[in-house]
């Protein structure tokens, strides 16, 4: 069989993986085996953590607008509701941000919000147990 020497392809991967390195504390920058581990890992970790930012930023929305709802008189739960029956389609990012820059324009939602939970509930019928 041929001997195979590699050349360029040997020296090209292993700069690539030395590239991403770059800026890793002591042999994990320096050393390809070493390099190799933790550029794997850390590619690992910034696929997963691509996806838990969108939870923990939802979860962050949703803290700021029950903050926000609680300064009106509504929980979280009761705020939602009541935007859905009134009819806004508002999401939880776009509410969060007008909760936190716009104190008097979330009152004016709360209270839309207060108005249709309460239209709701005079016209939901009597139930027939007693």
């Amino acid at each position: 069989m041929a001997r195979v020497k590699r050349g360029n392809k040997r020296v090209q991967r292993r700069k690539k993986i030395l590239d991403l390195a770059s800026g890793f504390w002591g042999t994990k920058s320096k050393n390809h085996r070493m390099a190799k581990q933790a550029v794997d890992k850390a590619l690992n970790y910034a696929y997963r953590d691509r996806r838990q930012k969108k939870r923990q930023l939802r979860s962050l929305w949703i803290v700021r607008i029950n903050a926000a709802a609680h300064l009106h008189g509504l929980s979280y739960s009761r705020l939602i509701a009541g935007l859905k029956a009134a009819g806004s389609d508002l999401d939880r990012k776009v509410l969060a941000d007008i909760a936190v820059h716009d104190a008097a324009g979330f009152g004016k939602l709360a209270d839309a919000a207060k108005q249709a939970l309460d239209q709701a509930a005079k016209n939901k019928p009597v139930s027939a147990e007693a």
